[in-house]
């Protein structure tokens, strides 16, 4: 197991703040700075995106302007983790809550409050490195990372600087077929844990901002990839695949809108050929992975325009912001390097010591992550297009498996879930968790239709039945008698009910208009009310039709 010395510790609530710096009202802090930190949010709407035409027009010139130079692309994903309270005290955080009602002296960082470290953090950081393929540290420690906006209390962060828990490792994935499909490998540098700032929040026209330290102290794991991404798109589906994977291995939500992950971009250019990195620029703001994609291609829209103009000497390193409603990145500030941070070992919590034994019990306790998934399934026939779909969420996938086995048909369920299943999830605005339809009545309203005991036109009633209200396809046939027809002589009365009341049309079939056998068949099924065999029926149909008058 995981050996941590604790410390324990008891404090009282302090209720005294030095009134120079800052101010309380309704449960938010009052910063009068007017240069703030940029990790706030902000009271105003964002306008909505450019259309697909723009996107398209975009593409076709960073086409063009990428043929004498290379992008080169890394990404820092932040992780927020789904522990119960934050990384070194006992608060507990819940995205939504009042501000400023989830903190105590320590996530303050008032004087005299030590940190504890909650042991589910390295836990959870050990999985993620498992299941990144990384090479974890048996030993590894905490250090100060010096700063200083009003959103962070202690002027420090702790976070991990040259010994962090895992390093060098690697994810592999597939890229959708409408980006051109095929798989890619994208390096990892390291995996550390840390803790979270608080957030700024930047009233519309004053002078003042409120500042939050409900988020402040909350655990984050960052994961930091080798710059092996080279368009947009790469980076995009990098960041969905961190998603993914975390979400699998159920150690954060990882909803973008939340907070819950956060991907900071750092891009440069190089002519074709060159071997030496261009200087490093890094984007911040994204907050959906198409916004990663689009601040990618614009970022390196303007430095190749830069390089062409003779202007390289422009592109400094800095971190500048994505503006979501211009489509343009916009300077932020000057990058921070590592002596600006002034790093040094955290004096207040002992170094992390890890045991094979404990790396090995959590590896045996991963779930399947998504890559393996994603290969079960081709293995098991499906095309790609269906693998990376049902793969791509998890609770999808596990529904998937769970109809299987219940002895499913594997397609007939993979089209079931990404027709009318995904179809009414899109349009109701729900989850696969939030329908009434299970997996074993799924299971058997397809039983149902290969048996012949209903159609599949039928089937669909039940399914979007079963998917509203719930129930069971056995009940539901019962119920609405709607079992089908098969006897061939009962649909032979219907069919020959159906051509004595449309003399004209059979004339008319009998005269080359073969089309019209859809006209028919539609009026018989009319007729049974959905219920009769579709293979029983066109064939005595055709035989009727075909026959001399």
């Amino acid at each position: 197991m995981a050996s941590l010395l604790f410390r324990g510790l008891q404090v009282r609530p302090l209720c005294i703040y030095p009134s120079s710096l800052l101010t309380k009202k309704v449960g938010v802090f009052y910063c009068t700075s007017n240069s703030l930190h940029s990790q706030s949010v902000t009271t105003q709407n964002q306008p909505k995106t450019q259309s697909k035409v723009a996107s398209r027009n975009q593409g076709t010139t960073l086409d063009k302007l990428l043929k004498d130079y290379e992008a080169v692309i890394g990404l820092e994903t932040h992780v927020q983790l789904s522990t119960i309270t934050k990384a070194f005290c006992g608060c507990a955080y819940n995205y939504g809550s009042e501000p400023n009602t989830n903190i105590c002296p320590v996530c303050m960082g008032l004087p005299g409050a030590l940190p504890v470290m909650n042991s589910k953090v390295i836990e959870y950081a050990v999985k993620l490195g498992l299941a990144l393929n990384c090479k974890l540290s048996l030993n590894s420690k905490f250090d100060r990372k010096q700063y200083f906006y009003p959103d962070l209390p202690k002027g420090y962060q702790i976070s991990q600087f040259d010994v962090p828990i895992a390093t060098s490792g690697y994810v592999d994935l597939d890229l959708p077929l409408e980006y051109g499909g095929g798989h890619r490998k994208f390096g990892i540098t390291r995996v550390h844990m840390e803790e979270d700032a608080g957030k700024l929040i930047h009233a519309d026209g004053g002078n003042h901002s409120q500042v939050d330290l409900n988020r402040a102290g909350v655990p984050l794991l960052e994961i930091v990839s080798e710059p092996d991404m080279r368009s947009g798109i790469e980076a995009a589906e990098y960041g969905a695949e961190m998603q993914r994977l975390v979400r699998y291995l159920g150690v954060s939500n990882g909803n973008m809108q939340e907070g819950s992950l956060r991907c900071d971009v750092n891009i440069s250019v190089r002519p074709r050929g060159q071997v030496e990195f261009g200087t490093k620029v890094e984007i911040k703001n994204l907050n959906s992975f198409s916004a990663i994609s689009r601040a990618i291609d614009y970022e390196i829209t303007r430095q190749v325009q830069l390089h062409n103009q003779g202007l390289a000497y422009q592109i400094v390193q800095e971190t500048r912001l994505w503006e979501e409603g211009a489509q343009k990145t916009v300077t932020m500030r000057k990058k921070e390097g590592l002596a600006d941070y002034r790093y040094f070992p955290e004096p207040d919590l002992p170094e992390v010591t890890l045991t094979k034994e404990y790396i090995e019990d959590i590896r045996d306790s991963l779930p399947e992550i998504p890559e393996l998934k994603r290969r079960r399934y081709e293995q098991m026939g499906l095309s790609m297009q269906d693998v990376i779909f049902l793969a791509n969420d998890v609770n999808v996938a596990e529904f998937f498996d769970a109809t299987l086995s219940k002895g499913a048909d594997m397609k007939l369920a993979a089209n079931w879930i990404m027709g009318d299943i995904a179809a009414y999830m899109k349009n109701e605005k729900v989850s696969i968790n939030e329908i009434k339809l299970t997996p074993d009545e799924l299971a058997e309203l397809i039983d149902s239709i290969k048996k012949g005991t209903i159609s599949g036109k039928i089937g669909k009633e039940i399914l979007f039945e079963l998917i509203a209200k719930g129930g069971t396809v056995k009940g539901l046939i019962k119920e609405k008698n709607l079992v089908q027809i098969t006897d061939p002589a009962e649909i032979e009365k219907m069919i020959d009910r159906v051509l004595a009341e449309n003399p004209k049309q059979v004339e008319q079939f009998r005269g080359g208009k073969t089309k019209l056998q859809g006209f028919f068949a539609g009026q018989i099924m009319k007729e049974s009310k959905g219920k009769a065999n579709p293979g029983v029926l066109n064939k005595i149909l055709l035989e009727k039709l075909n026959a001399k008058s």
